[in-house]
């Protein structure tokens, strides 16, 4: 099998299972036991934290770990939003993921906020002068993702924040998918939060962080024990945040590997290009993820496409994993200026750091095998 979908998610690292296992097995306590085996836990804590604060930029202070993605993504939208006293509009795009779309329709629905979408190209970019001018005393937050999960397309978004800062304004940036692949941090972006889920980076599935800059007021989802500061309560998930620790360290030595990886994407994309004259790339041709390549097949499904993949051994994906179910078109691609029913035809592929040019190859067969057999019907 060729797995090409690792946007979505990826295997468990095995040094992140060895170093989870004590506190699955022996040193299973509560960090928050004034015992031996809640110290144990507390000190194993601890020194996650610091770990992943050092990737992060971040002082470990700053770190709230969550269930994954989408609760960093809604305790920063809502959080913010809640406790923040200034205004009820929230800026956004339409390309964002589930996650803050969904919390700013809860914010708007609720209570009674405006939420207004910044344009994007027909890449899926961020039109800067849009956000500036749209930026006013009285918004609440910005919500920009740092590279789209669907189409790759990375937004410049340290211009983007400072844009907010200099009104203000909190600035939230989705890392999810950009994390694994590029240099991201707290400071480093100039963000005031910013989301992490561990499943995208090696890390098991069910854990997640967000970075909170000290002094940005958030309202907690989660009210209980007290736990990460009162922020959000909850017994810490001390092996599964040990094992975030870990991968986060492995992929920031890995990055280097980076342009390795981007050879073979460019070598997917070209290939799909030249053998399927119809085909067309979606988002940017440079300003992508290293890993990322994603096309509409006109004429076709992008169903009947994964299925035919998926007998040779290729396993992609038609779109976010998160809307796996929905027969409706993708939101990004139609904010982006594809019709509904073209988009109806997107494929993404998504490498690894362990793909390769054979692997690439055999995919470009296997999509021209795919789209030619579909086409002739």
């Amino acid at each position: 099998m060729i797995y090409l979908d690792h946007a979505a998610t990826g295997p468990v690292r095995r040094e992140v299972l060895e170093a989870m296992w004590p506190y699955l097995t022996g040193e299973f306590g509560n960090p928050s036991s004034h015992h031996e085996l809640g110290e144990q836990a507390a000190r194993a804590l601890a020194a996650a934290r610091e770990t992943i604060a050092a990737q992060l930029d971040c002082r470990a202070s700053e770190l709230i770990f969550t269930s994954g993605g989408t609760e960093a993504d809604n305790l920063a939208v809502k959080g913010i939003a809640l406790a923040q006293p200034r205004g009820r509009r929230i800026l956004t795009t339409a390309i964002e993921h589930e996650a803050v779309l969904e919390s700013c329709d809860y914010l708007r629905r609720l209570h009674g906020f405006t939420i207004v979408e910044v344009p994007v190209d027909r890449e899926g970019l961020v039109d800067a002068a849009a956000l500036a001018r749209l930026l006013t005393p009285d918004t609440t937050l910005v919500s920009i993702a740092h590279a789209n999960n669907e189409i790759g397309t990375i937004q410049p978004v340290a211009e983007l924040a400072a844009l907010a800062r200099a009104q203000g304004v909190p600035f939230h940036t989705d890392a999810v998918q950009s994390a694994g692949w590029l240099e991201v941090g707290l400071r480093r972006l100039g963000v005031d939060a910013l989301s992490v889920a561990g499943h995208k980076l090696g890390a098991p599935k069910g854990i997640g962080v967000l970075a909170l800059r000290s002094g940005t007021p958030l309202e907690p989802l989660l009210h209980g024990g007290g736990q990460e500061r009162g922020r959000r309560s909850g017994t810490e998930n001390v092996a599964a945040i040990v094992g975030l620790a870990v991968a986060m360290r492995l992929a920031a030595a890995s990055r280097p590997e980076a342009a390795a990886v981007e050879a073979v994407r460019d070598a997917l994309i070209d290939g799909i290009l030249a053998d399927v004259p119809t085909a067309r790339l979606t988002g940017p041709r440079a300003r992508r993820l290293p890993n990322s390549a994603s096309f509409v097949f006109p004429g076709t499904s992008g169903e009947a496409v994964l299925l035919r993949l998926e007998a040779h051994g290729i396993v992609c994906s038609s779109g976010s994993a998160c809307a796996a179910g929905s027969d409706e078109p993708s939101h990004v691609l139609l904010a982006t200026g594809v019709s509904a029913e073209l988009a109806q035809t997107a494929v993404r592929f998504t490498l690894g750091y362990d793909s390769t040019r054979a692997d690439a190859d055999q995919a470009v067969r296997g999509v021209r095998e795919a789209i030619d057999a579909l086409l002739a019907h």
